[in-house]
């Protein structure tokens, strides 16, 4: 019997992952990443970030013949490749096609001061009206530097590209991009519905150097003859997917319609939420970005709050304030026989540099409340699990408040999500019901391309086999203690950033 298969590449700063897909069941057969240690990025400089894209090509390499080899496949059975990838970051080619200087990643800072340069010059309203963000630390300010600070390397550049848009060209040998990269790149214009020419002209970027945009459901290119010899695939399989790693986590989710959520809670935090109209938060205190189903004559926008204190504050408190040895799931244990709103202990949770959510104030992490004669370990551990909930709420709000009806939230069964306290209190204090699933990145990017090459007709026939884990609805008996926890734990942020 023939196979189809799908094959999905999620392109991290840490990895790149591989998956394949059975396309007609809809399960993930094999999956696979590259380096299994850390990936390494390069700081010559503080606050600067760079990896060579050849890695990343080297990495996929590796991942994809792991799964090929463990379950048999041949290019033959490989129909449609789709891309996941970090956002924001800058890679830069020549007309030749050849690499000129290593990507400007997502965490990378030094383009700072161009982008706040512009917003200032050209105008916030213009910016948030037309870009929907501040310039920021984008793409098109990584660029910026790249002009200023390596004139002579920029003057060779033929086109610039996201790190997806990399793995897509060696694949393929077509340099190309979609809406949905230029807008989080900072070089769409929502109001004009077209390269943002404005910014453009602003920082003297030639028009030339955009890429071809093509849909992100489409056959955008097809592998060439040297890289299917290279990675013993067939020349000719489409490329018909790629997003950014936010939004396509929640296509992964399946998560494409006005007031969905999707939401990931690692090392840092994330809340993704589809809005159906053009709109801005005025404080930029969230990003709006192009979802993947925005189009000219539909607006979907994907509106992203991150936190940056969420797992890294658990994993602190587990090393330096529980009990020695303690696993993840006896601290979620111990902490439950504290009652809600830790015995008055407040955690304020942003002790991982600079928050978006705080208009980039840097507060830090700090505890308030504590009485020496009845708080424990018990009582710090659970206020930070409520710290960080309470810090996705507060942002929340700020989405609510952009048009967002929040009513449910989808998740994958992973890092605090695994959590019980974590998960009944972001239930309990935003009134959404949670839904858990099993699913990643790189299955996420191949039934992506499964509805580009039109296997699948939607994106509910993609996803009709999305695995449901466990569904947690709030707590109505007790959602007013979970309430005035929240109310209590605004009143101490409101002390500590007046």
């Amino acid at each position: 019997m023939t196979r189809r298969f799908l094959l999905g590449f999620d392109v991290g700063s840490s990895s790149v992952k591989a998956s394949l897909v059975d396309a007609d069941s809809g399960v993930c057969a094999a999956s696979a990443f590259f380096p299994e240690s850390e990936a390494p990025i390069k700081a010559l400089k503080t606050g600067w970030a760079e990896q060579d894209p050849e890695s990343w090509w080297t990495y996929a390499k590796q991942s994809l013949q792991k799964i090929m080899a463990e379950t048999g496949a041949t290019g033959e059975d490989i129909k449609a490749i789709g891309i996941s990838y970090q956002m924001h970051g800058l890679v830069c080619v020549d007309k030749q096609l050849n690499v000129l200087r290593p990507s400007i990643i997502w965490c990378d800072s030094r383009a700072v001061p161009y982008g706040e340069k512009a917003f200032a010059e050209l105008g916030t309203d213009k910016c948030l009206t037309q870009l929907l963000n501040s310039p920021g630390n984008f793409t098109a300010a990584k660029l910026a530097w790249v002009k200023e600070n390596e004139p002579e390397l920029y003057n060779k550049v033929y086109k610039f590209m996201l790190p997806g848009d990399y793995l897509a060209m060696r694949l393929s040998g077509e340099v190309n991009t979609t809406i949905s990269g230029l807008s989080e790149g900072m070089f769409w214009d929502f109001k004009n519905k077209e390269v943002a020419g404005f910014l453009m002209d602003y920082f003297g970027f030639d028009e030339s150097l955009v890429p071809d945009i093509v849909p992100t459901f489409s056959v955008q290119s097809e592998v060439s003859a040297a890289a299917a010899a290279e990675l013993g695939l067939k020349a000719g399989i489409p490329i018909s997917y790629r997003a950014g790693d936010q939004p396509n986590n929640a296509v992964s989710l399946n998560v494409f319609n006005p007031g969905e959520i999707a939401s990931t809670a690692g090392t840092s935090g994330v809340v993704y939420g589809v809005l159906g109209d053009i709109n801005y938060d005025k404080k930029s205190r969230v990003n709006t970005f192009a979802h993947v189903n925005y189009t000219k004559d539909l607006d979907r926008l994907g509106v992203l709050l991150c936190i940056n204190g969420t797992g890294i504050l658990n994993a602190w408190v587990r090393r330096n304030i529980a009990p020695e040895g303690i696993s993840y799931a006896a601290m979620n244990d111990f902490m439950a026989s504290v009652p809600i709103g830790s015995d008055g202990v407040t955690i304020i949770p942003f002790g991982n540099g600079a928050e978006r959510v705080l208009e980039n104030k840097e507060v830090g992490c700090s505890i308030h409340g504590v009485n020496f004669n009845k708080h424990g370990k018990a009582h710090l551990m659970r206020a930070a699990q409520e710290g960080i909930v309470f810090s996705f709420c507060y942002g929340m709000e700020i989405m609510q408040q952009m048009g967002m009806d929040i009513q449910k939230i989808h998740a994958g069964k992973a890092n605090m999500f695994l959590s019980p306290l974590f998960r009944d209190t972001l239930a309990s204090v935003s009134g959404a019901t949670i839904e858990l699933y099993e699913t990643d990145g790189s299955v996420g990017a191949a039934k992506g391309a499964g509805m580009g090459c039109g296997i699948y007709k939607d994106n509910n026939e993609a996803f009709a086999t999305l695995k449901k884990l466990a569904v947690i609805e709030p707590d109505e008996a007790r959602r007013a203690e979970y309430l005035q926890a929240y109310a209590n734990w605004k009143a101490t942020l409101a002390q500590v950033t007046k």
